[in-house]
């Protein structure tokens, strides 16, 4: 498994990916492929960009022929492509339709006339909606909430059923809600960052009492490195970060760390169908030898450091 193509590379989780994977296999040979939409970012991947055994290529994943040329040169697809913001997919969900469900669909269809040795769908926690009390099984039935975790368990069903019925070798992981460098500052903790930065109020959905499991994007990454290759082909494997808060918490926490008090919250109107609660039950990936290495307390503050030693990366973001 040496030659890589990752989709959605430029994004947040794509792009510490690729970066994980070029320091850890120099061996490995990854093509990034993506669309270079409003939240992928070839600024991401600066400093690898010169590496020999990087390339890039600009296009979107469902453009059959360019993906068909692609999956046949590369032994993985990790499928990291996809439109991802809830509040966009309430606004307008077709675009998340094309990208998501066909998109994955013209991915599926590639590696399968390529006979493509391992195909890593990237997912979310939120395709099994919300949660009251204990945490979710890779078992449990899908129930999303927003248009936006609907089309991420259509795309799940979609590459599940390809291993059924093609016996394509397939792997779906789902996160609990990732953070770190390079997240697009619409997200609520580089957005809460940068608009205290800025000395803004920042927008708190409803109560402040739905409650995330928070994941520091190197251990999302980690934990993706760990099932592709220790994964077993028509499993699924949740990936989560042990930390639940409350986003009246997380809020005091960042007030906390950029030196800011209360007056700074702007209670706001609740999110449609906004989730309650998510939880994952991380034991099958444990199994197989990954836990996540970082401290919440620790990754949060070492993230709000990183936008405030980049501004110029988000500033630019943020006036766009």
């Amino acid at each position: 498994m040496k030659r890589l193509l990752v989709t959605g590379g430029a994004g947040f989780i794509g792009s510490n990916f690729i970066r994980l994977m070029l320091g850890k296999y120099p061996d490995y040979k990854i093509t990034n492929l993506d669309k270079l939409t409003y939240c992928g970012n070839l600024e991401n991947l600066k400093d690898v960009e010169n590496n020999k055994n990087y390339s890039f290529v600009k296009g979107d994943i469902a453009d059959g022929a360019l993906a068909a040329k692609l999956v046949k040169d590369c032994d993985v697809v990790i499928n990291f492509a996809a439109e991802s913001h809830v509040d966009r997919s309430i606004n307008d969900p077709s675009e998340f339709l094309r990208t998501n469900i066909f998109g994955t669909y013209t991915l599926l269809e590639a590696a399968k006339k390529a006979g493509t040795k391992l195909f890593v769908q990237i997912s979310t926690d939120e395709v099994y909606g919300s949660i009251e009390k204990g945490a979710f099984k890779e078992d449990d039935p899908l129930k999303p909430n927003s248009p936006y975790s609907s089309t991420k368990a259509g795309a799940d069903l979609l590459a599940r059923s390809y291993f059924v019925t093609f016996k394509m070798p397939i792997i779906i992981t789902r996160s609990s809600n990732n953070f770190g460098p390079y997240q697009y500052p619409e997200k609520v903790i580089p957005l809460f960052i940068t608009n205290l930065m800025a000395g803004k109020k920042v927008p708190l959905y409803g109560d402040g009492m739905n409650v995330r499991d928070w994941l520091y994007v190197v251990d999302n990454c980690e934990g993706i490195d760990t099932v592709m290759h220790r994964g077993r082909p028509g499993e699924v494997y949740n990936i989560g970060g042990g930390t639940e808060i409350t986003n009246l918490e997380l809020t005091r926490t960042l007030l906390d760390i950029t030196g800011k008090d209360k007056s700074h919250i702007e209670y706001v109107k609740d999110r449609l169908g906004h989730d309650r609660r998510y939880a994952l039950d991380i034991s099958k990936a444990e199994k197989l030898g990954w836990r996540p290495r970082h401290n919440f307390k620790d990754a949060i503050r070492l993230t709000a450091e990183w936008y405030k030693n980049n501004e110029a990366w988000w500033n630019k973001l943020v006036a766009a």
